[in-house]
């Protein structure tokens, strides 16, 4: 396998980057960690004349906290740069002191080798179905900061993926950033996946849950998402509407994790059957909403 003849093109600005992408249009390909990008140019699932750098645009690296000013923002959010590495969020301490359960995503993915490259706007803008930031991270409400020569736009990160490989970028657009909000009395969320093998495995399947309890311990809010076992991350709209103002006891998580068998929509391949990646959203609905059921506990503790 090798890398084509392709031509590299340095950026130093978002502005630059677009220009770019504008002019070549589909004979053009963002470049950020690359971990994806270069095995698919090698094995030619994908074909390119341009590669557009972006590693020297500083204004996509970086984790801060920010106040909202929308409808969809209000209160604190954390920002987290499209270039920034999944080692790098691993370790930011603005994640773990206001979006830890992004952790159980990030320590699962791939090797320490690949996470000091691969990057989340990479994981995000690949819009591969077994990715594992998308889930966790719209169980926990984040949005996509989406930006174009006429200004930004802030999507449900939920309608960021149309398809296997594709987003809702338009052209001359770049996905720059993704806010999470900062953590929340009474919310907790957690993330489970299943591989066959440990090290640089790919989810068979895996199930994020987004939990808020009120003060008599009703759930008041529930987001599950599926991944790897859909075209796309699935949030399962039907949990949340059947479990508003029940207890999370057995009867609850049970309810839960039917309903998320039921929504899943997986294909069979040689990493599972279509079945056995049902009873796989199964089990780990119900751990991921036990375990996000606790979180909620111990911050009230």
């Amino acid at each position: 396998m090798y890398v084509p003849e392709i031509e590299l093109h340095e950026c130093d600005s978002i502005e630059q980057a677009a220009a770019l992408m504008t002019r070549y249009g589909g004979e053009a390909r963002l470049l950020a960690g690359g971990t994806d990008l270069l095995v698919d140019l090698k094995t030619q699932r994908l074909r390119t004349s341009h590669l557009v750098s972006l590693r020297r645009v500083a204004v996509l690296r970086g984790v801060t906290l920010e106040e909202g000013n929308g409808p969809r923002s209000a209160g604190a959010f954390v920002r987290i740069g499209a270039l920034t590495t999944i080692n790098e969020l691993d370790a930011a301490p603005l994640v773990r002191r206001h979006c830890a359960p992004l952790l159980d995503a990030t320590r699962e993915m791939a090797t320490d080798q690949v996470r000091n490259l691969a990057t989340v706007g990479g994981n995000l803008a690949s819009a591969v179905p077994c990715a594992d930031l998308p889930p966790i991270l719209i169980a926990l409400g984040a949005t996509a900061v989406i930006w174009s020569r006429a200004g930004e736009r802030v999507i449900p990160l939920e309608t960021f993926c149309v398809g296997p490989r594709q987003t809702a970028l338009q052209q001359g657009e770049l996905l720059v950033a993704v806010r999470v909000p900062a953590a929340r009395a009474g919310f907790g969320a957690a993330y489970a996946r299943f591989a066959l093998r440990e090290g640089n495995a790919i989810a068979v399947a895996s199930v994020a849950a987004g939990l808020a309890l009120a003060d008599d311990g009703a759930i008041s809010e529930l987001r599950i998402v599926l991944g790897a076992v859909a075209p796309t991350p699935a949030l399962v709209a039907k949990a949340n509407t059947a479990l508003i103002g029940r207890p999370v006891d057995d009867e609850a998580i049970e309810r839960a994790a039917s309903i998320a068998r039921q929504a899943a929509s997986p294909i069979s391949d040689i990493r599972g059957s279509a079945e056995y990646r049902r009873e796989l959203v199964d089990v780990l609905t119900r751990r991921a909403l036990a375990a996000a059921a606790q979180r909620v506990r111990e911050n009230r503790t």
